[in-house]
């Protein structure tokens, strides 16, 4: 036990990955556990067609700050500029302007969306949810600077209580308007404790409105890149329910919003702590100057794989009987939807670590480019997926999708000299395997989701 915890200890770069990952996994599990009990409270107080429009209400705010991303906390992490408190200010300042734009087009986009998708009250819900995106626009470049040290301890602490205290405000709203408001108040709320707790409990540079060129320019010549990528991540990520909203009706979409929360937490957890290690670790131990770099890349890519596809795996293999366990017989569908949804996505997690090593060298560009590729083709055939077998047929899609860009995933590792194809071959094969089983334990349940949301 000394010995464990002595790889904990020290300024090196291990000890503060170790430290970081565990703060990371702590953050991030305490969330999920909120999430959870938000979930099951919320879902015995509000109805299913609720969820569906909070889908619709996340998909358009988490579409907007995608659509306009230009890459500050990436930049931040990169940059050899990075501490410097006139680049930390002008970051900051385009962020606030960012968020005050993305909140005046909630209230232009709001009459049109909620046309489109037939549902009058998002002329409502959407300029509220708005809101949060303009409070976010201030949140300290310290949260930032933090991941760019690999010091999160406080900055996991103000996540948790932000969290935990708009659950509170989301549950004492359900029971009082019986509404989805609840929610979409609930999320305002828990940027606006976030933001608060972030500019008082956080240490380092306190922001101030400033512009500089050369910091500006630097900026927005790294961020091009990420702006356009991260328009594609938002149709990998949001892409789905976007398109579920047009054509299933919003119990449906509540019912797989539910299945989705559960099925993507271990994505989730992998992109959280990815973003936020591998950047540092490229950056200060590039495979290519050191064999013990490469072997040690190697081990924490073979740990992160391991832990996230287990808990897929263990979604696919229980997740009819959870659904069955935490929830009412309404939500019985999203049962059979988790086992696809978990089988489909761990092609992804296979694939995780390799993108951010071109972040770390700087190649926005070919970082682009891979989520672009992602984009079209996750959503091309999740459309016709959707058309030719339902629902079903769109998740089923998601899996497709990672198998056409894995070349392009293959062509920025081994640009970047960290493709593992060992690595790659025997998370495959395992995932097949367990796959398998999965399938043949709820044959009959896929089978009677299939039946049942047939276009």
């Amino acid at each position: 036990m000394t010995k464990i915890l002595g790889h904990f200890q020290g300024a090196g770069l291990m000890a503060r990955v170790l430290r970081s990952a565990s703060w990371l996994l702590i953050g991030y599990g305490g969330s999920q556990a909120l999430r959870l009990a938000s979930n099951l409270i919320l879902t015995r107080l509000l109805f299913p067609e609720a969820f569906g429009m909070m889908a619709l209400v996340t998909v358009i705010t988490v579409g907007l700050a995608l659509f306009s991303d230009i890459g500050v906390g990436p930049s931040i992490a990169q940059s050899p500029r990075g501490d410097d408190p006139v680049f930390l200010d002008t970051a900051w300042t385009l962020q606030v302007i960012r968020g005050g734009i993305l909140w005046a087009l909630t209230f232009v986009l709001a009459w049109p969306i909620a046309q489109f998708y037939a549902a009058p009250d998002l002329m409502l819900y959407l300029p509220i949810a708005g809101s949060a995106l303009a409070i976010a626009g201030f949140n300290p470049t310290r949260i930032e600077t933090a991941h760019r040290h690999l010091l999160v301890g406080r900055v996991t602490a103000v996540d948790l209580a932000s969290q935990l205290l708009s659950l509170i405000a989301m549950v004492v709203l359900a029971v009082v308007t019986q509404s989805v408001l609840a929610l979409v108040v609930g999320g305002v709320l828990q940027s606006a404790v976030k933001l608060l707790l972030a500019q008082r409990l956080l240490p380092g540079h306190r922001n101030r409105l400033h512009w500089n060129k050369t910091a500006a320019d630097e900026l927005i010549r790294f961020g091009k890149w990420i702006f356009l990528s991260t328009a594609f991540w938002f149709i990998t990520s949001q892409g789905d329910r976007a398109i579920l909203g047009k054509f299933v009706p919003l119990e449906t979409l509540g019912i797989y919003n539910i299945a989705f929360f559960l099925a993507s937490f271990p994505m989730a957890l992998g992109y959280a702590v990815n973003q936020k290690l591998m950047i540092p670790i490229y950056r200060d131990k590039p495979a290519h100057a050191d064999p013990s770099n490469r072997r040690k890349q190697r081990m924490l890519r073979a740990g992160l794989s391991g832990g996230l596809l287990s808990l897929l795996f263990t979604l696919a293999v229980a997740g009819p009987w959870l659904v069955g366990l935490l929830y009412d017989a309404r939500y019985e569908l999203a049962g059979p939807i988790i086992v696809i949804l978990a089988l489909c996505t761990a092609p992804a997690v296979i694939v995780m670590t390799y993108d951010q090593a071109a972040l770390a060298a700087g190649d926005s560009r070919l970082f682009f480019v891979l989520n672009a590729v992602r984009a079209i083709a996750q959503t091309s055939l999740f459309l016709a997926g959707v058309l030719w077998l339902g629902l079903p047929g769109g998740v089923l899609a998601m899996g497709g999708a990672m198998v056409v860009t894995y070349p392009v995933i293959l062509h920025l590792a081994r640009k970047h000299q960290v493709w593992d194809p060992q690595h790659d071959l025997v998370c495959f094969v395992i995932t097949l395997t367990v796959g398998g089983i999965a399938l043949h334990l709820h044959w009959q349940e896929i089978a009677d989701l299939f039946q049942q949301m047939r276009p």
